[in-house]
């Protein structure tokens, strides 16, 4: 059917304006007096529009309108927000970009922002979304690039037998916080990118994020053939050529996009493999437009390439294989002048191995200067995993960092928590987001308020779980008798624990239940009660995981404790809001070292909970027994049963002979004193350590800024430094073979004085290649018990005559700490244009003779 179609806006009076721009800003998604606005305009409309402030904009009557308008009071209100937001985004910020080169393009495959824009499946979403907002409050000028799904993820219900279930509600982004991009003619901007044999056009969306923007790709456009139309219908969904195109759309569509919309091409942040393809696409774009060959292109985009990481699995890296790979990219590769084998060798561990998959995390790696894990253990393992592709090199000098990640505060902090800390914090709390020192203030704060507080906070969510827990019997049918058990379920004064996460076996959502009767007696216990919250979705493919919710849900129907116990339906960011701010104790049970960051708890101990955890992840490095408990001491097991086993019986022994006794040890006055000293504790901890003001600035001072001073020098001249770089390298790969080092003068296990002195010699051949060409290091370092050298010095060595077409190097060095050491030589490239002399495959070490 052909039909015209209109677009209706709501006829807002001239003085609520101001609320249609705030609408549309998700600056209002941290900022709870721009979100009272739309409560106080029409609090039903408000629920009804499900906390959508752009849709609830039409669903308010104009009687409505007309009487809010003349209201002095709200009208005050709307002019002080407003006030509030031009401010915001027209003061000094952190960050002053340089000029207009200076843009960080920051791709990801998912945004968790806001509840009214459902584009997030979980963590890296959410992590995402954090890391917009705090670029926006520093001034960082980075744009984010990702996709429009028609669907977004899933919405979880269960059956009556408490098996998962997955709908795919439509999305109405009429109705929602995004706009279309236009061109001067007032016409939609379209890109036109190949993916396979087919043209593929994409409109772009734009979401206004404080100061910063985010654009979002979007297929399901009239222009194309139904089969291209849903690529961007549902987040992780559909088979693996699905995934391919959505890839291939994120990462070579979004280069495109910037384009189109004008911006440079400085520096790209690949926020995990998803959007690798882009990579490649800015060194064909180079060999297009500049005349550079493949590895002149990739030495100008490498210095320019920055790449986290976020799964410490090597299963969990996306990887394709070679028929899939074939199909969608052996034309493509034509445009490179490489050989398909060689093609392929960039996403491949073992280039030469072709029976091995491709591999995005290897193609990022191999094509980025900066590299990334985000925490500190996960960045161990990540360079334990990768070590492959740069074979020969120490582990600890795997050229890949850590940034552990963090949350936005203001975001995940309750309006009443947030409400206390501006009048105790002072405004600097909230107008300067890098003066982490004021979180010192936080023992300002008396016991009885901070504790008032928070009760409030646990109250809000019993009432939030009970309304939930009848909204869920209605859908499953259930009959009033179990409607009404659900309207009593838990208290309001008992200990609170929850647990709310992506429900896969490794995060082993179903721990506490391994001893089901010593549980049964916490629960049940008159003078001392608990109660646990669980809440979380399973992968549609994952059936052990939704076996797991299933295990749960079963064991909380158990008539002894079912009012002590729930599982919450259709996790989101609404329903974690509640929990971080209402529990009194945060659960997180991951396998070691298999959480990479996790940033759940993160939020629950800004809001003042304590988190009990595993030492994995950001915890391994979080954790102080000032704010929280540890399960374990941080061991590692081969046999699962055993590990669940152990920390199953060391989680039960926490919580009976600590945390239980602790929450409900009060003085007179009703306080429990030493659990609040640990709440303040806990916020100070987060706040300093784990916000996510702290981690961009990491990115900015470790990535962002050294990227783009790498790009101001790449340009100039037509990309000659990196032209210089690639020939330095391809006369360094000739040569690489007949480099030797020799160290026979050195007599094994010499003894030497601490503090002594000792002159270490090499003689080197190094072919045609002359000594300012290379680095020559004593590499030398106190030996481990297996057999490995740690905490390495790196010390240059000087090159001396040159005797038989050998170089005769040495260095001094002074050994200030006993015991037994070790010490080698090595040859690494050497060029002003490498970040780092870490080349994949380039790194010679002594032989000993």
């Amino acid at each position: 059917m052909k039909m015209i179609t209109v677009n209706i806006k709501p006829d807002i009076p001239e003085p609520l304006k101001p609320l249609e721009e705030l609408a549309h800003n998700l600056w209002i998604s941290w900022n709870f007096e721009a979100i009272n606005l739309f409560i106080r305009l029409d609090y039903d409309k408000w629920l009804l529009s499900q906390q959508n402030p752009v849709k609830m904009l039409g669903l308010v009557s104009q009687e409505q309108y007309e009487k809010m308008a003349s209201d002095d009071s709200y009208l005050a209100s709307v002019n002080r927000v407003h006030e509030k937001f031009t401010k915001y985004c027209t003061r000094n910020k952190w960050c002053e970009p340089k000029g207009k080169e200076d843009c960080i393009a920051y791709f990801s495959m998912e945004y968790g922002l806001d509840e009214s824009l459902p584009i997030y499946s979980g963590g890296l979403g959410i992590l995402s979304g954090d890391h917009l907002k705090s670029s926006s409050d520093l001034g960082i000028p980075l744009i984010g690039i990702g996709l429009l799904y028609r669907q977004g993820y899933f919405k979880q219900y269960l059956n009556p037998d408490g098996f998962q279930q997955e709908l795919y509600p439509e999305n109405d982004w009429y109705n929602l916080p995004v706009e279309i991009c236009e061109d001067a003619e007032g016409k939609p901007v379209l890109i036109s990118i190949l993916i396979g044999s087919s043209a593929v056009l994409a409109k772009i969306w734009l979401v206004h994020v404080g100061v910063t923007k985010l654009y979002l790709l979007d297929t399901n456009i009239k222009e194309n053939t139904p089969e291209n139309r849903i690529i961007t219908d549902a987040l992780y969904s559909g088979d693996r050529e699905m995934r391919i195109q959505q890839e291939i759309l994120l990462g070579i569509g979004g280069i495109h996009a910037l384009r189109a919309l004008g911006y440079s091409l400085s520096v790209v942040h690949m926020n995990e493999g998803h959007s690798a393809f882009l990579s490649i696409e800015r060194i064909r774009l180079l060999m297009e437009e500049q005349g550079l060959g493949f590895w002149e292109a990739a030495e100008a985009a490498k210095p320019t390439n920055i790449f986290t990481t976020h799964t410490p699995v090597p299963a969990g890296n996306e990887r394709f294989e070679i028929p899939l790979m074939k199909k969608y990219f052996e034309s493509y590769t034509q445009s490179l002048g490489l050989s398909w084998s060689d093609f392929l060798g960039l996403g491949r561990e073992n280039p030469g191995n072709q029976n091995e998959s491709f591999c995005l995390t290897v193609l990022a790696l191999r094509l980025s200067a900066y590299a990334n894990g985000v925490s500190r253990l996960h960045g161990e393992v990540t360079r334990k995993m990768w070590n492959s592709i740069w074979p020969n090199l120490p582990l600890a000098e795997v050229p890949i960092g850590n940034i552990t990640n963090g949350v936005h505060p203001k975001t995940w902090l309750s309006h009443n928590m947030s409400d206390l800390l501006n009048r105790y914090l002072g405004p600097r709390f909230e107008e300067v987001p890098t003066d982490f020192e004021i979180w010192n203030r936080i023992d300002r704060i008396s016991d009885e308020e901070l504790w008032r507080t928070h009760e409030r906070r646990r109250e809000r969510l019993v009432v939030m779980v009970r309304q939930r827990m009848n909204m869920q019997l209605s859908q499953r049918g259930m009959v009033d008798r179990e409607k009404e058990i659900a309207s009593d379920v838990l208290s309001s004064y008992a200990l609170t624990i929850c647990f709310a996460r992506r429900f896969a076996t490794y995060k082993r959502g179903n721990l506490l239940l391994q001893d089901p009767e010593r549980l049964i007696r916490l629960l049940t216990n008159k003078e001392h009660p608990v109660q646990l919250i669980f809440g979380g979705k399973a992968h549609p493919n994952d059936q052990a995981g939704k076996d797991m919710i299933k295990e749960i849900v079963h064991f909380a129907r158990n008539p002894e404790i079912r009012n002590r116990i729930v599982f919450l339906e259709d996790y989101d960011m609404t329903l974690a809001k509640y929990m971080v701010s209402g529990s009194d104790v945060w659960l997180n049970t991951p396998r070691r070292p298999l959480e990479a960051s996790g940033t759940s708890g993160m939020k629950a101990g800004i809001n003042g909970s304590l988190n009990v955890s595993v030492l994995d992840g950001w915890w391994d490095e979080g954790f102080n027994p000032d704010c929280g408990w540890a399960i374990g001491h941080g061991e590692t097991y081969d046999n699962q049963p055993l590990q669940d086993e152990v920390e199953g019986k060391a989680l039960y022994d926490l919580l009976e002979e600590e945390i239980i006794p602790l929450f409900y040890n009060r003085g007179r006055d009703g306080l429990p004193r030493e659990w609040i000293a640990r709440m303040k504790a806990s916020i100070r901890n987060v706040a300093i350590n784990f916000g996510s003001h702290r981690m961009v600035m990491e990115y900015a001072d470790k990535y962002y800024m050294p990227a783009l001073a790498n790009y101001r020098d790449l340009i100039k001249d037509r990309y000659s430094l990196a032209k210089d770089v690639s020939s330095y390298l391809t006369k360094l790969r000739k040569e690489w073979d007949k480099i030797k080092i020799s160290m026979s003068e050195i007599r094994d296990d010499t003894m030497i004085l601490s503090g002594g002195e000792q002159t270490v010699p090499a003689r080197v051949y190094l072919g045609s290649l002359l000594p300012d060409e290379v680095l020559v290091e004593l590499y030398t370092g106190p030996i481990s018990s297996t057999g490995d050298i740690y905490e390495a010095e790196r010390i240059p060595m000087n090159a001396g005559k040159k005797i038989d077409g050998y170089y005769e190097y040495s260095a001094v060095h002074s050994f200030k700490k006993t015991g037994r050491h070790g010490y080698s030589v090595r040859i690494l490239p050497k060029h002003p244009g490498l970040v780092h002399p870490f080349v994949q495959s380039m790194i010679k070490w002594a032989e000993l003779t």
